[in-house]
């Protein structure tokens, strides 16, 4: 009994789409690689801050010197969290906003 006609094809198609999907994971490999350590060091940064501030409300500055992190990253971060509801801005510090876990703010 013969194979329907296009059957082949399909075969012939399915298999170079694993070929293809083979050589673009290896190629792609170490961009992988990379991107999971950034979202692996992305992830500690922002358990890290939520950390302190489950300790209290505290300005960047603060957090940045007790996690002895670099400012600008404190800032995108919580910037970040307070993007998606996480943290919220309280009073004013000197120059700088306290800020602080909207579950503790909110209870």
């Amino acid at each position: 009994m013969a194979a329907a006609p296009g059957c082949e094809v399909k075969a012939v198609t399915k298999n170079i789409d694993k070929e293809a999907l083979k050589r673009l994971r290896k190629e792609r490999e170490a961009l992988i690689a990379r991107a999971k350590r950034t979202i692996k060091a992305q992830r500690k940064r922002i358990d890290a801050i939520k950390a302190r501030l489950a300790e209290g409300p505290q300005t960047v500055p603060e957090i940045a010197a007790s996690l002895t992190m670099d400012t600008a990253d404190v800032m995108m971060t919580v910037a970040a969290l307070r993007k998606y509801g996480q943290v919220v801005e309280g009073a004013k510090d000197g120059d700088y906003f306290k800020y602080q876990l909207a579950d503790q703010a909110a209870g």
